[in-house]
């Protein structure tokens, strides 16, 4: 989302926040000049099963190095896991097994393209509530809040994330003191819908898949979403354009 609202350039500058030491890797390098040649490594790679389990078998010289290594885990891993214990894919989509989502040339263009408006982004590794209770004072800011999802006690997030553990009460404090616009992205169940409620957003379903393509229902979130339903069509609305004014 932060990347599309950069490229299509919808604000002025974007910040992007992530916990995980992982992932952090890679949104570093891609915005530093080591992004080259992170991109070069993977026109270059030759995926193997056993070229990846060399790779990901062993430490790091350096945080380009880390960030080669959770790239190639994302791409291998069943559902682009990258939490303990997740699991390389095995038959893939087609058959094609671990190489059924590597596409190099593709990622290759998408690091360089990042790279490129790299001075219309900034990255935070750090805590996103954290980052926004600093920032929310700001009404010339919006945010875009897509938490783990893990209200629920089964919640698939706690296995999706290695940060999965948060405080979602605290979210939503947090949040309603914002006063910029925000958009909560969050699973659809009672605990949410109740939380909702109680600080008085609105909501909107919406249809998703999950990893495994099955159709699933999340949660928009904001102050007032009616900006994304269909306008209500009445004589007041479209009178006036009928008639040329």
């Amino acid at each position: 989302m932060g990347l599309t609202v950069a490229f299509e350039k919808m604000a002025n500058h974007v910040t992007l926040v992530e916990l995980d030491d992982e992932v952090a890797t890679v949104w570093q390098t891609i915005l530093s000049d080591d992004a080259e040649w992170l991109a070069q490594q993977v026109i270059e790679f030759e995926l193997t099963r056993h070229r990846v389990e060399v790779l990901l078998a062993r430490d790091p010289l350096n945080l380009r190095e880390k960030a080669l290594i959770t790239l190639i885990k994302n791409r291998v891993n069943r559902g682009g896991i990258l939490a303990q214990g997740a699991g390389m894919l095995k038959n893939g989509e087609s058959g094609k097994g671990i190489a059924s989502r590597w596409y190099p040339k593709t990622l290759h263009k998408r690091i360089m393209d990042i790279y490129k408006i790299r001075d219309r982004l900034t990255f935070i590794h750090g805590d996103g509530i954290e980052v926004i209770r600093h920032n929310a004072g700001r009404s010339n800011t919006a945010f875009f809040i897509d938490p783990p999802y893990t209200a629920a006690g089964k919640s698939a997030g706690r296995r999706l994330y290695t940060h999965w553990n948060l405080d979602h009460e605290e979210l939503f404090q947090v949040t309603n003191e914002l006063a910029g616009e925000f958009l909560l992205t969050y699973e659809d169940n009672a605990a949410i819908r109740e939380l909702t409620a109680r600080y008085g957003f609105d909501t909107q379903p919406v249809a998703m898949k999950n990893t495994h393509h099955a159709k699933m229902t999340e949660l928009l979130i904001g102050r007032n979403l009616d900006w994304m339903r269909e306008p209500k069509v009445n004589s007041h609305n479209i009178l006036p354009e009928r008639l040329g004014e």
